[in-house]
């Protein structure tokens, strides 16, 4: 089944947009992303908040345009904000340490999306040691 092309729609207060995605962020689509966040910028916008409600996927050819995004909106001075990302998106950020750049918030104090239902684990054993596996003695001369 193809994934939904992906939508983007902008709403403006002063100096603040808000921006909606809607459908799949990958190699295809992240051009959207890119030229959207871009707009703003031009536009003289510096407080970017990414609603990632309707975002079905997003990969990471998306991380990296808003990981790019960001370095440009804090260099001209701004801020930019993800909200309510795809889980794909949130383990990426927690795994590059860089929730609190887009995110704003540790990843552990994040509001879960409407709807969300939490996964449930089993709980992960103690690590044991693995104990030492004694020397093989070493035969010389020929075939063993």
């Amino acid at each position: 089944m193809p994934l939904p092309p992906l939508t983007s729609y902008r709403h403006d207060r002063r100096k603040r947009a808000l921006i909606t995605l809607a459908g799949a962020i990958d190699l295809d689509t992240v051009p959207l992303v890119r030229a959207s966040l871009e707009r703003c910028l031009r536009d003289g916008i510096r407080t970017i908040d990414v609603d990632l409600t309707l975002v079905t996927l997003c990969d990471c050819s998306g991380l990296n345009a808003f990981l790019n995004a960001s370095r440009r909106i804090t260099a001209a001075g701004g801020t930019l904000r993800l909200h309510h990302p795809p889980r794909t998106l949130v383990v990426m950020l927690d795994i590059a340490g860089c929730e609190l750049l887009l995110l704003g918030v540790p990843f552990g104090q994040l509001s879960p999306p409407p709807g969300y239902t939490p996964v449930t684990t089993a709980p992960v054993p103690p690590h044991r040691p693995v104990p030492p596996v004694p020397p093989v003695p070493v035969l010389s001369g020929g075939a063993v």
